[in-house]
């Protein structure tokens, strides 16, 4: 599915409630797990020893939290593009929690919801309510309130 297009941050005001997504499944791989260990210092052995894993919790290597939930920046664009903006800043994120695991092999895909939109210094600022689905489960891997802020051109 294509991003929904917005031609101005202004543009968003009426679009409250409106849903995105969902995108394309993305497979999180041992590699990608692996990288992520390696970037953040996260060597717990759920994530990154195959063998002992799979007589472990979850049968086998599942992804960090935090690499779950950095997916969002992933699928994000994806599924929203704001145009006429001269920068889009990531302000934080609200109502973060991880839902079920991802393990090794996982396809995972965003949809979001427009919860929130407002004018905040010149910028419009939205609230993004993003569900990170896993394929084949009902329940989803992640759910987390992320909010951007756009700055239209010449501001």
């Amino acid at each position: 599915m294509k991003a929904r297009v917005f031609a101005a941050p202004a543009a968003l005001f009426d679009a409250a409630g409106a849903v995105l997504g969902p995108t394309e499944w993305l497979t999180v791989t041992q590699e990608m797990i692996d990288l992520f260990a390696r970037a953040t210092g996260d060597h717990q052995w759920i994530h990154v020893d195959v063998e002992r894993a799979k007589t472990g919790p979850f049968g086998g290597t599942i992804a960090h939290g935090y690499l779950t939930m950095s997916l969002v920046n992933h699928f994000l664009p994806e599924m929203i593009e704001v145009r006429g903006v001269s920068m889009g800043v990531n302000v934080g994120a609200d109502r973060m929690r991880f839902l079920s695991p991802v393990p090794a092999g996982s396809r995972l895909r965003g949809r979001g919801e427009i919860i929130a939109i407002e004018e905040i210094k010149g910028a419009v600022q939205a609230t993004i309510r993003v569900t990170l689905e896993r394929d084949g489960t009902e329940r989803p891997a992640c759910t987390i309130d992320t909010i951007s802020r756009y700055f239209p051109e010449g501001a």
